[in-house]
Order: C-alpha cells, then sequence, then structure tokens
C-alpha cells in the first residue's frame, strides 16, 4: 500500500513539474509570437508570401507543442494505470 502512495506521489510530482514547465514555454512562445506579429505588421516592405509563411512557422509550432502535450499527457496516464492499481 505504501509502494503505491509513493508511486502515486511521484508521478503527480513530475505531472506538475512538467505542466510548470509546459506552461512556462508558452508564455515564451505567445510572446514570441506577438513579437513577430507585431514586427511583421510594422514592416510593409515585406511581401505578403513572407508574411503567410511566418505565419504558417508560427502555426506549425503551435501544433507541435499541443501535440507534444497530448503526447506526454497520454504517457502520464499510461504510467498512473502501470504503477498505480486500480482499488
Amino acid at each position: 500500500m505504501e509502494m503505491q502512495k509513493m508511486g502515486k506521489q511521484m508521478i503527480n510530482f513530475q505531472k506538475s513539474l512538467f505542466e510548470n514547465s509546459y506552461h512556462a514555454m508558452n508564455m515564451v512562445f505567445e510572446q514570441t509570437e506577438n513579437m513577430v506579429d507585431s514586427f511583421i505588421k510594422q514592416m510593409p516592405m515585406v511581401p505578403e508570401e513572407n508574411k503567410k509563411a511566418m505565419n504558417d512557422v508560427l502555426g506549425f509550432y503551435k501544433k507541435s507543442r499541443d501535440d507534444f502535450k497530448k503526447a506526454v499527457d497520454e504517457s502520464f496516464t499510461k504510467m498512473e494505470e502501470v504503477f498505480i492499481p486500480k482499488e
């Protein structure tokens, strides 16, 4: 019983650590996205295709970040299933 409690605490600690790190990474990404967007809007000499390309890159990073979060969340769920048996 004590091992289950310890396993649950360990997993919860790792989840919390990941969530906090992910949230910090999101804040940095959003600030960067805002700066790039502001920069692009202030540069009239940048062609539309380049603006679109930058927006596509930012969209790709956002999707990749969301996919990564989803994969990690699924992994934590599987860890809980293995290390914390249902009572």
